[in-house]
């Protein structure tokens, strides 16, 4: 056993470990050294670096220290370190925060620039980004749903009187205080945003009525330029006509002699020869041109209604002095033909808003019409229908006293309206307009439509009549109460002649409505009844059955039959299948309708036009009952009512047509 006092043969060891210290710092130094002077030589001015002894030594240095395992952990350590971690800053989100708003300076504080605002931009951008309580710091914004305020906290309910609870409520307070100059000043900047985008509105709306009037003259240009092409056609045809004819009597001339006698002048007969027989005859190849009829349709389709809101009146106009019973028009701004109880039919411009003429030649009132281009087409009491031309209408739609000096047609006065009173047109301006008079009916016409060259006419004598226009007679009559009998002696469709239980009303129509296109025929009357015909066979398709009172107006596409009747609804009805597709009931009778691609119009006994719009599904009315009632005013009830791409023409039963965008 070894002597306590006795020192051992190991080693002190906390010795070694500060010895092992010492070498590794020096053995660092003197790694620096070495790095150091192998730098100095490296960036040194040295011709041969590699035959210069100190830089040789330096390297030999270098790789002997690189060598150690130490040095080598060391480095490994550092090359697995990323750039982020290296400079990754230990600071808190609120300190930097807090630091970033500290280091604006106070003279960028103090010299804002100054505007209208009575808020700085600073106090804007503090009240637009509020602070948050402390309770919520650190946490995540998320969008707040409510607005209310916790009113219970983690606090005593009675203050304990001691410093700490005096400092803690004066400093809510002044958070609250804050919070709510910071919801003022916000409250303020949303008010002064709501004025400045007021006057925005203002303004574009103030652009948008100039743009509206640039546009109206444009098409009012556009119109002046289409009446002008209209009038050198007009005189390009004349003067063709003109040559032709000279050619014509040119080579029908006989050739005269040197001395200027006759070479024909001794021929045997002469004298006895009519000089009728050298014009061309008419049937002849070199005979006048027929002029073809010349279209006063525009050319261009005016686009100004689109633009007002739906429901904004164009134009009012006292069309005529009794009841109107039919009208119809081809195109916006275009031409419209109005009938009334006062037996006259008129023929109007839309574009300017007057009368262009009367069309006379019927004795009695005109109850159905159809304009198409040119074309017209009017059924009357008398039993008769007529056709005419309306391209060949003499007038000038803006006024015969344009472009001239100097007014030398007396019947140009007609035309102008300078004080806006109705006035009568030209008594002659209409006369060149009829063409043929179709007569086989044996009681009023009430219906009637035409396509192309068939023209299909109903009447009070129960039958529809099929009527060729290029040849002007009828090549086929349809008996109804024979179609309805055939159809319930075969029980087929069970197509009897309905009887209901209410009064046979003795004022509508035994045909109140048809349509046709090529062979199909659609008809509507007063039994309720719509008849779907084949005029190949002359035979009844199909009956479509649901009206329990008569049919007065319908019209179809290539889909649906919409149909109006007195029963006071309007029905829709699916051509493929033959049933009910939608209805639609109303508080009076409908006495006129008519769709186009989006809206569904029609009159039913009120002063306003009852609208259905098909892509938004809602209802709503468009008419002078909506306009005048804050006048006070009772306008009279709509009795027809016709519309084409968004443009309205309402006829009523004091005589006014009303002119509407819907």
């Amino acid at each position: 056993m070894a002597d306590p006092g006795q020192k051992d043969d190991f080693p002190d060891l906390s010795s070694f470990d500060d010895d092992v210290s010492v070498i590794s710092t020096r053995g660092v130094e003197a790694f620096g050294r070495k790095v150091t002077s192998t730098a100095s030589h490296l960036i040194g001015t040295i011709a041969d670096p590699t035959s210069h002894p100190h830089y040789t030594r330096a390297m030999t240095e270098v790789s002997r220290q690189l060598t150690k395992p130490s040095l080598q952990r060391t480095m490994f350590s550092m090359a697995r370190t990323t750039p982020t971690d290296l400079v990754r800053s230990r600071l808190s989100t609120t300190e930097i925060h807090s630091r970033a708003l500290a280091y604006v300076p106070d003279e960028l504080l103090k010299n804002i620039p100054e505007d209208e605002n009575s808020y700085s931009l600073f106090q804007g951008f503090k009240a637009s980004f509020p602070e948050f309580a402390e309770d919520s710091k650190g946490k995540k914004h998320r969008r707040r749903v409510s607005r209310g305020r916790r009113l219970l906290e983690e606090r005593p309910t009675t203050p304990d009187g001691s410093p700490e609870s005096v400092h803690k409520i004066k400093k809510e307070k002044s958070t609250m205080m804050h919070q709510l100059e910071m919801l003022s000043i916000r409250k303020n900047m949303a008010s002064a945003e709501i004025k400045e985008i007021d006057a925005k509105l203002e303004n574009l709306v103030g652009m948008r009525k100039i743009i509206l009037e640039r546009l109206a003259a444009l098409e009012k240009d556009e119109a002046l330029l289409e009446h002008d092409i209209v009038e050198v056609e007009t005189r390009l045809e004349e003067a063709q006509e003109m040559a032709v004819e000279a050619a014509s009597i040119a080579q029908h001339t006989p050739a005269r002699s040197e001395d200027g006698q006759n070479e024909d002048e001794n021929a045997p007969g002469f004298m006895s020869q009519s000089i009728y027989e050298k014009l061309p005859s008419v049937s002849s190849g070199s005979g006048p041109v027929k002029r073809k009829p010349r279209s006063i349709r525009r050319k261009s389709a005016p686009i100004l209604h689109e633009h007002f809101e739906p429901g904004s009146m164009i134009r009012s106009m006292r069309a005529h002095q009794d009841s109107i019973t039919t009208l119809d028009f081809d195109a916006p701004f275009g031409l419209m033909v109005s009938a009334a109880m006062d037996d006259s039919v008129r023929v109007w411009d839309l574009n300017a808003g007057r009368c262009i003429g009367l069309l006379d030649g019927h004795t009695a009132s005109v109850r159905a019409l159809q304009v198409e281009d040119n074309f017209l087409a009017t059924g009357s009491m008398d039993a008769t229908i007529r056709l005419w031309d309306l391209s060949k209408a003499h007038y000038d739609p803006q006024g015969s006293s344009f472009g001239k000096e100097e007014d030398d047609d007396e019947d140009a006065l007609a035309f102008e309206n300078p004080s806006d009173l109705p006035v009568d047109p030209p008594a002659n301006s209409m006369a060149d307009c009829p063409l043929f008079t179709l007569q086989a009916h044996l009681d009023e016409i009430t219906a009637l439509h035409f396509r192309g060259n068939v023209l299909v006419s109903g009447s009070a004598d129960k039958t529809l009549r099929q009527w060729d226009l290029e040849k002007g007679r009828c090549v086929q009559t349809l008996d109804v109460m024979w179609a309805a009998a055939q159809a319930t002696a075969l029980s087929h469709d069970n197509d009897t002649w309905r009887q209901t239980n209410k009064a046979p009303d003795t004022s509508a129509d035994f045909v109140g409505a048809l349509q046709v296109f090529e062979s199909a025929l659609a008809c509507g009357t007063a039994d309720g009844m719509v008849r779907l015909w084949d005029l190949r066979s002359g035979q009844v398709h199909r009956s479509l059955v649901g009206h329990t009172g008569p049919v007065t107006c319908l019209q179809f596409d290539d889909v649906h039959l919409v149909t109006g009747s007195l029963d006071r609804s309007i029905r829709i009805w699916d051509l493929r299948t033959g049933s009910i597709y939608d209805a639609y009931a109303y508080d009076n009778p409908i006495t006129s309708m008519m769709f186009d691609q989006r809206r569904i119009v029609a009159a039913a006994g009120e002063d306003v036009v009852k609208v259905y719009d098909k892509v938004e599904g809602r209802h709503w009315d468009c008419g002078a009952g909506i306009t005048e009632a804050d006048e006070a005013k009772s306008p009279a009830i709509v009795e027809q009512v016709r519309i084409r791409d968004g443009y309205m023409v309402e006829g009523r039963r004091d005589g006014i047509v009303g002119v509407w965008t819907c």
